[in-house]
Order: C-alpha cells, then sequence, then structure tokens
C-alpha cells in the first residue's frame, strides 16, 4: 500500500494505523496490569514507538525503486529487523515482537538458537516483501522464479534442520521433579477478605499506618502459610525442587520487618524435605517517602536451609517505576545436584540479552517466578519460552493470575497450568537435569547487527545506482534522425 502513495500521505496513514493498533492493545489491558493507568506520557511514547515502526516501510518506499533485482526484497526485512533490535532495549523489550506468533512451531523456533528471535523476524518479514516483488511482477515464473526458489529453499534449511535437532538430538539427560505452585483460591478469598484492597494500596504507596501494617501482617500469614504447608506436600510427593510465583496478590507477601522469620522458616523447610526453594516475594518496605515501597525478590534456599541468593527484579512492567526497588540486572547462577540453576523474574525475561548471561554461564535450569494477568494470559508465558530455546536451558515459569509453564530446551511444554481454568494451582513437571550450549548464547546478537550492516550496504548500493543511471542517460548515443519522405 504505501509503494503506491505518495510517501508522505502514505506513511503518515500507516503511522496512525500502528497507532490505533498499539493503542486498542493498552485498551485491552494487554499491557498493564488491572488496577494501573497507562496516563498520557505511556500514550505519548506509544505514538513515538508507532513513528519508529513506520521507519521500515519508509526504507522500504525509498530505497527499494532505486535497487534492481531480488536483491531489492531485502530492504524491508533488514530494516524491520533492525527497528526491533532497536526496540528490545527500551521499556518493553522485546514484548511486541512479530517473532513471538510463531510459538508452537518448534522446528521453525529452533532457528532462535542460532539467530535469536531476530531470525524469525527477518524469515516472517522478508516473506512478505517476496510475496509484494512476485505480485509486482504478475506472477510470472520465468521472472519469479529464482527468488521465490531462493527464498523456499532457505526456508526449507530451517525447517528440516530444526526437525532434526528435534528428532536426533531431544533431551537424554537425567529428570528432576519440579513443583511450581501458587496460594490456593480458597487461601485468596480468605486473603482478599481480611485485607481490603484500599489498604493494600496504602502499603503500595508508602502511605501505610501501624495499624494497616498490622492488619496486612495477619492477611499475608494466610497467604504465607497456604505456600509452606503445599510446599511441603509437594516435597513429601517427590518433588526436589519448589517454585513459588512472583511477588503478588496470590503469592508471598511479607513486611520488611518479619522478612528474616519467613526466610528463616523457609530454611527450616527446605532442610527438613531436602529441597530447593525458590520464593517469589513482595517485601513492602516501611514509610519510604517518594518510594521505593516494595522489593519484589526471588529467593533461592538450598537443601542445608541456606540461602544461596536473593535476586531482585531487574526489569520493571511498565508502570512500575518508582514502585519497585530495581535490580543490578546480575543473573544469579549456582552449581547443584540437578545442574546449574539461575533465576530471574517475570519481565527480566522479555530481554533477550540479560538472560543470556544464563546462556553463557552454561545454564542447565532457570526460574522464571512470574505474575500476570487474565488480559495477557497466556501470550507472556508463551514469549518466555523462546529464552530457553535461545540458550539451551530448561525453563520453569511458576506464574500467579496466569500460565505456569515449563519447557525443555528445544521448547517442547513438559507442564503447564493455568490459574483461570484449574481448581488446584499447582504445575508438576520431570525436567532435564542438563542443557545443551547454543551458538546464540556464543555469539549473542551478531545476526541482528548483520542485518544493521546489510541494510547500510544496500542504501550504499541504492545511492551508486541512483547515480549511474543519470550518467548512463548523458553518455547514450542519440537515436538516429529518421529519413524525411
Amino acid at each position: 500500500f504505501v509503494r503506491t502513495q505518495r510517501p508522505l500521505p502514505g506513511l503518515l496513514l500507516a503511522w496512525l494505523v500502528r497507532f490505533a493498533v498499539a493503542a486498542i492493545f493498552v485498551l485491552q489491558g494487554t499491557q498493564f496490569p488491572p488496577g494501573t493507568s497507562p496516563g498520557i506520557g505511556y500514550y505519548a511514547l506509544v505514538l513515538f514507538f508507532s513513528l519508529v515502526l513506520v521507519l521500515p516501510y519508509l526504507a522500504d518506499r525509498l530505497i527499494t525503486p532505486r535497487l534492481q533485482g531480488f536483491v531489492a526484497t531485502l530492504v524491508f526485512p533488514l530494516a524491520f529487523t533492525m527497528i526491533e533490535y532497536l526496540i528490545s532495549f527500551g521499556p518493553s523489550g522485546t514484548l511486541n515482537s512479530i517473532a513471538y506468533t510463531q510459538y508452537g512451531d518448534l522446528p521453525f523456533l529452533q532457528l532462535v538458537s542460532v539467530t535469536g528471535i531476530w531470525g524469525i523476524t527477518f524469515l516472517i518479514t522478508w516473506f512478505a516483501a517476496v510475496v509484494n516483488w512476485a505480485w509486482e511482477q504478475h506472477f510470472a515464473w520465468p521472472q519469479v522464479r529464482g527468488g521465490g526458489l531462493l527464498y523456499a529453499a532457505i526456508l526449507a534449511v530451517v525447517l528440516l534442520g530444526g526437525s532434526a535437532r528435534l528428532v536426533l538430538f531431544s533431551p537424554q539427560a537425567t529428570l528432576v521433579r519440579v513443583a511450581g505452585l501458587s496460594a490456593s483460591q480458597a487461601a485468596v478469598a480468605a486473603f482478599n477478605k481480611q485485607l481490603p484492597q484500599e489498604t493494600l494500596s496504602l502499603l503500595q504507596s508508602g502511605k501505610a499506618t501501624q495499624a494497616d501494617r498490622a492488619l496486612a501482617r495477619s492477611a499475608f500469614t494466610t497467604l504465607d502459610d497456604d505456600l509452606f504447608a503445599r510446599s511441603q506436600q509437594e516435597a513429601r510427593a517427590g518433588a526436589k525442587i519448589v517454585v513459588w510465583p512472583e511477588a503478588s496478590p496470590t503469592g508471598a507477601n511479607i513486611l520488611q520487618e518479619d522478612e528474616p522469620a519467613l526466610i528463616q522458616r523457609a530454611g527450616t523447610l527446605a532442610q527438613q524435605e531436602g529441597i530447593y526453594l525458590d520464593m517469589g516475594l513482595a517485601v513492602f518496605l516501611p514509610d519510604a517517602g517518594n518510594g521505593p515501597f516494595l522489593k519484589d525478590e526471588a529467593v533461592l534456599l538450598d537443601p542445608t536451609g541456606h540461602v544461596v541468593w536473593t535476586y531482585e527484579i531487574s526489569h520493571l512492567v511498565p508502570g512500575g517505576q518508582g514502585l519497585y526497588v530495581q535490580g543490578d540486572g546480575k543473573v544469579p547462577l549456582i552449581e547443584s545436584p540437578y545442574g546449574r540453576l539461575v533465576g530471574v523474574i517475570c519481565f527480566d525475561l522479555d530481554y533477550p540479552g540479560m538472560v543470556r548471561q544464563a546462556g553463557q554461564g552454561g545454564a542447565d535450569l532457570l526460574f522464571g517466578p512470574s505474575d500476570d494477568w487474565q488480559a495477557f494470559d497466556p501470550l507472556h508465558a508463551q514469549h518466555a519460552t523462546f529464552r530457553a530455546i535461545e540458550n539451551g536451558f530448561s525453563l520453569v515459569r511458576e506464574a500467579s493470575r496466569g500460565l505456569s509453564i515449563t519447557v525443555d530446551y528445544e521448547g517442547r511444554v513438559l507442564a503447564s497450568s493455568d490459574y483461570f481454568t484449574t481448581d488446584q494451582q499447582v504445575m508438576v513437571a520431570y525436567v532435564p537435569m542438563h542443557g545443551v550450549r547454543t551458538i546464540y548464547a556464543t555469539i549473542g546478537d551478531l545476526f541482528a547487527w548483520l542485518c544493521i550492516i546489510g541494510l547500510a550496504a544496500l542504501i550504499g548500493l541504492a545511492i551508486m545506482q541512483s547515480r549511474k543511471r543519470p550518467s548512463a542517460a548523458a553518455v547514450a548515443p542519440l537515436p538516429e534522425p529518421q529519413p524525411t519522405r
């Protein structure tokens, strides 16, 4: 469409359509947790990023007509991949990448173990450019045969290679039983009766009185007791690792002054049952003036009862800035009898560059305690599984108010449980104890950088060809005069 219009009107309309689609997603609640409001500033940010996402169409409109042959089809996918890569450093990470539309196509998704999600983005957008190019050739087979077969051959290699990896290199390692659990529906109902939403809001804004904190302490105990009791139950059923969800109204909450006692209790449980216990915790700080007012933590205890890491979320969900303490972005990793264990929290999984630390460290099993909401279920969980394939580790993502999922390092779903559709908020999986090393974990975002370099090269080629055409016209011989009759 943009190619058939004058540049300015066509691109302006494309920008407005992009913004309208993005605004609809925001209004549907997929971008913000319940109870939060995006505000004017966020819509301004959406407007800006909508403009940025039109740049690939601008590049296609201005550069492609100046190139000759099938190579012109590379402009759009190179530009689109570059823009997605640059946006991944922004406040939403890769949250809106089109690569995630291919969730479930495991042969295709094995490509991310080499290129990251950027290879998927490139092939999707290149397909669009190839079809458009063939359309302009009126699908005349002699003209489109070469380019069409080239794209088909590359796609076939990707799919056949992915299929071969799934069949020939499936996990063969010893399995460990892992249980993920959220607070039961009964405990959550009791908690909601004990703690009014108004009091919880005061806690989250640092305005709670001592009486409010005392009321919260009693209500938090209801959730914490439920999580401890059910963790013990899963341990006695054979689980060697138990994972709680991220801090949430259906996870573990604690006042900062009560945290040491909770950690001691967790250590006693881990020691008695001989388990690793990864606890997502919301730690409410005392009155902190202008904030932050909360710590969003994951605390891992080993079978001796000792804390082996305390990790604070590094990438906050939009709207969480100023509310939560922000972590340093260093992914914790420990050796264990069940492989190398690593941990991040929820929105961190939307940042491939950060999670690649786990792949570089040779991680075998990653814990990703999370908290979603119904409008975002199951998309966010599905996105997270791409990190497992990229880096060669299995993923246990226990989520309150969303889809809990466990996948192996090739993306196979080993277990899942949706908070909104199951009676028991428990997920049990037998998970490979050893992962694999991947090319992506070693080379990182090299493919994205090659796309940037490739686009720059095509821009240079387009400029050179544009300069040659007027020169060629200037030296062309004049036509012979026709004899007069």
